[in-house]
């Protein structure tokens, strides 16, 4: 139910995000998205772990997974929502089990299994489904790109805070990680001269702060979920969070974006291929 409840959470983000695209841009939404992460994580720091002595190493894991995932990663989901769409950016984004397993193959000496194989032909089959044919709305085959490069961030993050859990606690770490994007994405919008993207008003404001709640807090019902359960079982269960995106999609967005057979047929695909190569 953990599991379940985070990708749900984080598909009703996605919902919010697209909404308050409509009036903002993607660097305020992840902007906002930070800071109420870093303030939410930090609240709740006191209650779990609490602060302890930790490594520099770890730190600095966490540090490096700030700007590559939190940063990089979440930028490139908000913008693939603005200029894909919902649907297609959520089912592409859901690629990041197979670059952690890429990555993990690469980097940590892991074994190439059957599942492995099974799921990455699933997925590759399910991607095509979203990528032939011109895609209804103007979305070009180059787009699909930034959904897949926001998945590689996400996968090469998933290694990184592997290795980081030896040396920090899960609520900690994330504090650290988020915080770390908070100061660094800040200290880029101030350097580039776009301060005003600070300055968020209005009905977008109010969607990308639902949107930071509801992204932070099932990133944190998933940390829960690991740690209560087996990632084997946690991580095909947090996969569906596409599926939920095609519903509320269906319930909610309506009139903004455009779900054909072939996109749900893709997103289907995709999920299962992460259940596969998660699950068995």
């Amino acid at each position: 139910m953990l599991a379940l409840s985070s990708a749900f959470l984080t598909a009703v983000a996605t919902i919010f995000i697209r909404q308050g695209l409509r009036t903002s841009d993607a660097y305020a939404a992840l902007w906002i998205s930070v800071l109420v992460g870093a303030v939410g994580l930090w609240s709740a720091v006191p209650f779990t772990e609490g602060v302890r002595s930790v490594s520099l190493t770890g730190i600095g894991l966490f540090v490096l997974a700030g700007l590559i995932g939190t940063v990089a990663g979440r930028l490139l989901r908000f913008v693939a929502i603005d200029r894909v769409g919902v649907s297609i950016s959520a089912a592409l984004g859901n690629l990041h089990p197979l670059f952690a397993a890429i990555f993990a193959i690469l980097l940590l000496g892991e074994r190439v299994t059957v599942p492995i194989m099974a799921g990455t032909l699933v997925i590759v089959v399910g991607t095509t489904l979203l990528s032939i044919g011109p895609p209804r709305g103007g979305v070009r085959r180059s787009l699909l790109l930034i959904p897949i490069a926001s998945a590689a961030c996400f996968g090469f993050v998933a290694i990184l805070r592997k290795l980081g859990l030896g040396h920090v606690g899960p609520v900690l770490g994330a504090s650290i990680n988020v915080t770390t994007a908070l100061v660094a994405f800040s200290a880029f919008l101030l350097a580039s001269g776009q301060r005003g993207t600070m300055a968020v008003r209005g009905q977008a404001l109010g969607y990308f702060v639902a949107a930071g709640i509801t992204e932070n807090a099932g990133v944190f019902i998933n940390i829960v979920a690991l740690q209560l359960g087996m990632v084997s079982v946690v991580s095909p269960l947090y996969g569906t969070a596409p599926i939920f995106v095609l519903v509320l999609t269906f319930l909610f967005l309506r009139g903004i974006e455009v779900l054909t057979a072939r996109i749900v047929a893709g997103t289907v695909l995709i999920v299962a291929g992460v259940y596969l190569l998660t699950a068995l």
